[in-house]
C-alpha cells in the first residue's frame, strides 16, 4: 500500500513563533502560526489541513460506493468544517456534500453517504471526534 508523507516545520515560541507546513508531493507548502490556528489570521493551519483530506477522502469513497452499486457520479462537493474547541481539542467536524448522480433517489444517496462517512479512510483515522454529515442531491 502507498505511504503518504508530510512535514511540518515550527521556530520560536508557542505565540511569537512561526512554521511551514508542506505536502511530500510538493503539491502545497504555507506558513502557519499562533494567530493563523486560533485567531484567523492569514496563513493555514493544521485544521484546514485535516478538512481538506476529509473531504477529498469522503467525495472519493462515496464516488467509489455509488458506482459499485451502479450509478455514474457526475459531480460529489464537499466541504469539511473541523471544529477547535478549548484544550485545543477538535470537537467536531462537519462534512457537507451536494452530488448529482441521476438516477439516484434522496434515501440511497443518504445509505451511501452514511457508509462514506462511516469507512473512508481519513473518517476512520478521525473516529474519536464526532462527524455530522450534511448530503444533497442536486439535479
Amino acid at each position: 500500500m502507498a505511504i503518504r508523507t508530510s512535514s511540518a516545520e515550527w521556530k520560536g515560541t508557542l505565540k511569537e513563533g512561526a512554521g511551514t507546513m508542506k505536502l511530500g508531493s510538493g503539491a502545497y507548502e504555507g506558513a502557519y502560526t499562533f494567530a493563523s490556528r486560533f485567531e484567523n489570521e492569514r496563513g493555514t493551519n493544521p485544521e484546514e489541513l485535516i478538512a481538506a483530506a476529509h473531504a477529498g477522502c469522503f467525495s472519493m469513497f462515496l464516488a467509489s460506493l455509488l458506482t459499485g452499486a451502479g450509478y455514474v457520479p457526475e459531480r460529489i462537493a464537499t466541504t469539511a468544517k473541523v471544529h477547535l474547541g478549548a484544550g485545543p481539542t477538535i470537537t467536531l467536524i462537519e462534512l457537507i456534500t451536494q452530488a448529482e448522480v441521476p438516477n439516484l433517489t434522496e434515501a440511497d444517496l443518504q445509505k451511501h453517504a452514511d457508509e462514506a462517512k462511516k469507512n473512508c479512510p481519513v473518517s476512520k483515522a478521525l473516529a474519536g471526534p464526532e462527524i455530522r454529515l450534511q448530503v444533497q442531491l442536486v439535479r
